[in-house]
């Protein structure tokens, strides 16, 4: 068991740094929410479940220049950046008890939110976020690029004894 520790929380609280694997594992739950969201609007609005290239309003090589995706984009960015930055978690970090927080101030606050999510696109070369698991698996402090950036971490705020 990996026994990096962070700083303790407003209540005293020993927390760790949260890994790869549980960071994923939110990310995927985050993701699941969004897809009950937007697969039911893609439905509405373009009469398909999954959209095709042939669906796409606009089709301009490699960027995504359709409307319905340019906003589900920017709900994306939107819902990470917010909810982060002011709650300190997304849904998926706060079912599995992580939380992102500005060590010895807690929660990282709007303009660290949005900062974190945009350095997203540095996480993700070369791609697949390859960049920013490297860097959360060889970290001391778990910190992506995003989060040494913004200055926040992502912790488990669970105590261990739980």
């Amino acid at each position: 068991m990996d026994e990096r520790r962070a700083p303790a929380s407003e209540a005293g609280a020993l927390l760790r740094y949260a890994g790869v694997w549980i960071r994923f594992a939110a990310l995927l739950l985050d993701f699941l929410l969004l897809s009950a969201v937007f697969f039911p609007v893609t439905r509405l609005v373009k009469g398909v479940w999954l959209m095709q290239p042939g669906d796409h309003r606009w089709v301009s090589g490699w960027f995504v220049t359709d409307p319905l995706c340019v906003v589900f984009l920017a709900a994306i960015f939107l819902y990470f950046s917010l909810l982060e930055g002011l709650a300190g978690a997304t849904f998926g970090k706060c079912m599995l008890g992580l939380r992102v927080v500005r060590p010895g101030e807690g929660r990282p606050g709007l303009v660290r939110g949005l900062i974190r999510n945009l350095a997203r696109l540095v996480d993700a070369l070369p791609m697949l976020n390859i960049l920013g698991v490297y860097l959360i698996a060889t970290s001391p402090e778990r910190a992506r690029f995003g989060d040494r950036v913004a200055q926040t971490r992502v912790v488990c705020a669970r105590r261990p004894d739980r």
